[in-house]
């Protein structure tokens, strides 16, 4: 075969081996940012300061994905739920951080919050999608924590067990800015039985049936992967929600990757009532943040279609 040829085969293979994405970044409101691919929404990167109807105003929060759909176009992600307003679709805060002496909670919104500071990058050109943003988390108007999250979308295609999937890499940077920063999962449960959790979350949409019709599955699943309790410092290296969401099947997984501190002995909190992941890291071992040395972390969220 000449060359040329097998060059022009060979671009045409990957060419079409590559999910066809049409992305699109738009913005929807003056604090929300969707990306949709072929004209459906993928996600909404909620940049600005965000209340829902009905809660205090020191619920207020940013610097989060909702709502997040499967590939079918299933809503799975949550927010401002009654049982835990704080929850907000796929986020990343901690519940205990102190600097300067001083102690609040990214998690509940108390004293501290994450706030948008600039946009670094919207690209949506070719087979995948790239949001890059920097944040801080704030104590008043002073930024403590610099924070940059970047987010690589992919495109639809089929999974390894029947399903299709949708692929979200994200990698997290945080960088005190002047001052050391402590950060540590939460005390709840009492020094013996300190949950611990806190860190990259994701907080799904409720699920036909309820706690009873919601799967959890891991590594560590004794039939077909299901975790059948709940569990709070849990040990793996992935988890993910499975159920039916407004009548059609849809899941999500995040992959605690190689690479961050803690792999794979993160603990993990998991949820069947309000379908819940948490990779809590640091759990109940102090980190400190140090000016000029950033922590970085990266996860992989799976947005599944349809039933395993």
């Amino acid at each position: 075969m000449p060359v040329f040829l097998a060059i022009l085969l060979t671009a045409t293979t990957l060419a079409a081996a590559e999910p066809k994405s049409e992305f699109a970044f738009q913005e929807i409101s003056p604090t929300a940012l969707q990306l949709s691919d072929g004209g459906k929404p993928v996600f909404v990167y909620n940049f600005g300061m965000t209340l829902a109807k009905g809660f205090p105003e020191e619920m207020k929060r940013s610097s989060y994905l909702h709502p997040v759909y499967a590939p079918n176009g299933v809503l799975l992600s949550d927010d401002f739920n009654a049982d835990h307003p704080h929850h907000r679709g796929i986020s990343w805060m901690w519940p205990d951080v102190t600097v300067d002496g001083k102690k609040g909670d990214v998690w509940m919104i108390k004293s501290f919050r994450q706030r948008f500071v600039a946009w670094k990058a919207k690209e949506a050109s070719g087979p995948t999608a790239r949001l890059a943003v920097e944040n801080g988390w704030f104590d008043g108007e002073r930024k403590f924590v610099a924070e940059e999250a970047e987010i690589v979308v992919h495109g639809i295609e089929p999974s390894a067990d029947g399903r299709t999937q949708r692929v979200l890499d994200f990698t997290l940077r945080f960088t005190a800015v002047d001052k050391p920063v402590t950060v540590v999962g939460t005390s709840e449960g009492g020094p013996k039985a300190k949950k611990g959790f806190g860190g990259f979350c994701f907080r799904f949409a409720p699920r036909d049936g309820g706690a009873a019709k919601t799967e959890i599955r891991s590594e560590k699943g004794a039939e077909k992967g299901i975790i059948a309790k709940d569990e709070v410092m849990g040990k793996h290296p992935w988890a993910e929600v499975a159920g039916l969401f407004q009548g059609r099947a849809a899941g999500g997984r995040i992959d605690d990757l190689k690479g961050n501190p803690g792999f794979p002995n993160n603990g993990w909190l998991l949820r069947h009532g309000f379908g819940f992941l948490n990779v809590s890291y640091p759990g109940n071992t102090p980190i400190t943040l140090e000016p000029g040395k950033p922590l970085v972390l990266n996860y992989r969220v799976t947005l599944y279609a349809g039933a395993k």
